[in-house]
């Protein structure tokens, strides 16, 4: 479980560098000022996530038969994708639609901070 979190966590970091590197460079004078705060708001919990990952990744290497720990890997992932995913698109299209999918990805980072608070209180740490 470590080196699959571990490879997530690298490989989330590294989109959302590019990411945010593409947004200040490459898209600030084409988004309005709305579209621009939500391609930035993506950024930021996308890199968050990313270091929660690599979190994630040290624990399985301590714990690796855990479970909660991997549902809050798995939980943070899906984050990534639905919460700063939809926010990466509507910032790119204007769909405001997606902005209904961002509340979900929110969920998911929730959840998984909350898998990890359940993993500590029971733990011996």
């Amino acid at each position: 479980m470590g080196k699959v979190f571990l490879l997530l966590a690298a490989a989330n970091g590294f989109l959302a560098v590019g990411l945010g590197a593409f947004g200040a460079h490459g898209l600030s004078a084409r988004l309005t000022a709305d579209l621009m705060a939500n391609y930035q708001t993506a950024v930021q919990y996308h890199f968050y996530h990313s270091l929660a990952l690599f979190g994630v990744a040290l624990l399985g290497l301590q714990f690796p038969a855990a479970a909660l720990p991997r549902a809050s890997g798995y939980l943070f992932l899906a984050g990534i994708v639905l919460f700063s995913g939809s926010l990466y698109l509507l910032a790119l299209t204007g769909a405001r639609w997606l902005g209904a999918v961002t509340p979900i990805g929110g969920l998911g980072f929730l959840a998984g901070w909350l898998c990890l608070c359940v993993f500590a209180a029971g733990r011996q740490i």
